[in-house]
């Protein structure tokens, strides 16, 4: 055991140019693309996190007790074949925290988060850059809905730079599916706007990223170890 943590996501399935994605996958790594369902052709997703809560084995805090990030992970299969994450970069505000378990973190010389809640509407505003360019900026309004929770499952991330590194995430969540392009769920989402670039990322978000889901992860609960 590692960690444990409390967080609150927004998650954004996309759908990048194959070629682009095929640079950050290591040897033995292959795309798990999904051919049906609510994560149809979403081949990279780009994740909004709030940590509220870090806390080790022994309940008390880990480093800043909390942060703020945006990551970058790719459903594939690894080497042996079996279902994996893999975390190919991402920006973060702590400091302690770059460059991260999965060494491809970047500092956030910009770490900007704003969750308001009116009644029933919600807004969600992140901004993060690095000193090197990339930068990851939403910027949404949607209606809040009644989730469905998830029994807790494990799954294993995967380091893009060092890839014999993996860690398993022992994770539940409620999700609350705001739109999709697939299976058409009511369109919940007042306003959106997404702003991916720079830097590293520069290739997988030329032209306009296509989105293919709007993910609100109200909570996600984690354990996360070593093997």
């Amino acid at each position: 055991m590692v960690e444990y943590s409390s967080e609150a996501r927004f998650q954004l399935d996309l759908a990048v140019p194959p070629a682009a994605l095929a640079s950050h996958l290591p040897p033995g790594f292959t795309p798990n693309v999904a051919t049906q369902g609510a994560a149809k052709d979403c081949n990279l997703r780009l994740v909004f996190i709030d940590r509220v809560a870090i806390n080790g084995p022994d309940g008390k805090p880990v480093g800043q007790g909390s942060n703020r990030l945006a990551y970058l992970v790719a459903p594939v299969k690894d080497p042996s074949g079996a279902n994996a994450q893999l975390v190919i970069g991402g920006i973060t505000e702590d400091p302690g925290d770059a460059p991260g378990p999965f060494g491809v973190y970047l500092l956030g010389t910009t770490h900007n988060m704003q969750r308001t809640l009116t009644n029933t509407s919600e807004s969600q505003d992140w901004v993060f850059a690095a000193a090197t360019g990339e930068h990851l900026e939403l910027h949404i309004k949607f209606m809040r809905g009644v989730g469905n929770k998830t029994n807790p499952a494990d799954t294993k991330f995967y380091s893009a730079k060092m890839p014999s590194f993996f860690q398993i995430s022992r994770q539940e969540q409620v999700l609350d599916i705001l739109r999709n392009v697939t299976t058409t769920p009511p369109d919940r989402v007042q306003s959106f706007s997404l702003k991916a670039s720079g830097g590293s990322y520069s290739k997988l978000f030329e032209g306009t990223p296509k989105v293919l889901s709007w993910d609100n992860i109200v909570w996600i609960n984690r354990s996360v170890m070593l093997p």
